[in-house]
């Protein structure tokens, strides 16, 4: 069986993992109802779950799945705070 594995990538690399769980580290740059936009080398929709608490101009680590669109199915999200840059 082949180990499973979960890359950290960013905007710039997204398109080449669709269907793939990927962890996505940047900066909440908007936060709208259950979608947060991340800027990460350019800006991910991030697709939230009722879990997930992140807030403007702070730093997240997500986990999640690309979708086709390029947008990313939320399964974790993590509030890194404001001192990351």
């Amino acid at each position: 069986m082949e180990p499973i594995s979960t890359p950290r990538i960013s905007a710039a690399l997204i398109d080449s993992y669709i269907g793939r769980n990927v962890i996505i580290v940047g900066k909440v740059s908007q936060l709208r109802g259950d979608v947060a936009f991340i800027e990460a080398d350019g800006q991910v929709q991030a697709n939230l779950n009722r879990e997930c608490h992140l807030m403007v101009g702070n730093g997240a680590q997500i986990i999640g799945k690309v979708n086709p669109d390029l947008s990313v199915k939320v399964l974790n999200a993590q509030d890194l705070g404001n001192n990351v840059v």
